[in-house]
């Protein structure tokens, strides 16, 4: 691939700079809610940083406005590039009664969004994979021409729910791409007593493609995904694809990552920032330089800071709703 890689992946300078804009906004967010959490403003909490090439390079690929997203806890960039806005990641956050995944009756980050074609997670690890297997489904029947997209960790890939989407999306070639953003760590366990093998290398057993690439860098992560996109929506089935890449921080703000991993080695993964990797692309190929870099941060840090503002002054819920969509009403004759 040659020096300008974006040109040979049919992107535009207008793509680049909205990618880099998407993961800087999901590391604002994310430095944001932990600062809230340590405050006592935020129970709870889960990280991107880190994850922001292999998410928003990946979600890149799809056609928003058709295509079907089933995200995991982890994928706050993928939703800011569906269209998510940073307000929307903090009502979420808070519980407040605008927030668009749940309207406060959720946990933080089980995205969701009918407009954005965004489905709302569990958090049983893995079911949205069955769930993905479901709607692609539907979607060949119908033949609506539509690609479902699915992420997940590589401690998803354990469980049984994960390989029966696999062998359903195998059997009936449908247009399913299953994304594994492998951060080496399933909570604490590491990779090493969690998969046996290689996770893309799976994929064979159920009669699909499987690749590997860096999470780190968002172009690869995107080329990946687009092959894979476009074969589906040919008719010609399902990939696996393996992004692999790193978290910066514990699994979620109730995890002490210092008692399974060393510091020496979350240091030597820091150094593999996909957003300055992204960034020293970006000045290589003279679309942005050191000013154009601040401008676009400032602008991110505005929009952070704002929409934790507003979200802070939502309402919350009204607590006389907190049984409506949970029971029927139902009167006894």
């Amino acid at each position: 691939m040659s020096k300008d890689k974006h040109t040979e992946l049919g992107l535009k300078e207008e793509d680049l700079v909205e990618m880099y804009r998407c993961m800087v906004l999901a590391r604002l967010c994310d430095e944001r809610q932990w600062a809230f959490n340590r405050q006592g403003k935020a129970p709870f909490v889960i990280p991107v940083s880190g994850h922001e090439g292999a998410q928003v390079g990946s979600a890149w690929a799809f056609e928003r406005s058709k295509d079907i997203f089933l995200p995991y806890y982890r994928d706050m960039a993928l939703v800011l590039v569906c269209g998510f806005t940073p307000k929307d990641i903090f009502l979420g956050l808070f519980g407040k009664a605008d927030d668009p995944s749940s309207g406060g009756r959720q946990m933080p980050a089980h995205w969701g969004s009918k407009a954005r074609n965004i489905i709302t997670g569990s958090s049983p690890i893995a079911t949205q994979v069955l769930h993905a297997a479901g709607i692609a489904y539907a979607k060949k029947i119908k033949r609506e021409d539509a690609v479902v997209g699915t992420w997940f960790g590589e401690g998803g890939t354990s469980e049984g729910d994960w390989h029966g989407a696999m062998n359903f999306a195998g059997i009936h070639k449908l247009p399913l791409i299953f994304v594994c953003e492998n951060n080496q760590y399933a909570i604490s366990v590491h990779e090493s007593m969690q998969v046996a093998g290689h996770v893309h290398k799976r994929a064979k057993g159920y009669g699909f493609p499987g690749f590997v690439g860096d999470g780190n860098d968002v172009l690869q992560s995107y080329k990946l995904t687009k092959e894979a996109v476009d074969r589906a929506r040919a008719g010609e089935g399902p990939s696996l694809i393996e992004l692999r890449t790193y978290r910066f921080y514990a699994h979620t703000s109730d995890d002490d990552d210092r008692t399974y991993r060393s510091k020496e080695e979350v240091e030597q993964w820091r150094r593999k920032d996909p957003i300055g990797r992204f960034e020293r692309y970006l000045r290589s190929v003279g679309i942005v330089d050191d000013a154009h870099i601040e401008e676009l941060r400032a602008v991110a840090r505005e929009a952070v800071v704002q929409g934790a503002k507003e979200a802070q002054a939502a309402e919350f819920p009204d607590p006389a709703s907190a049984l409506e969509n949970v029971y029927a009403d139902t009167e006894l004759s």
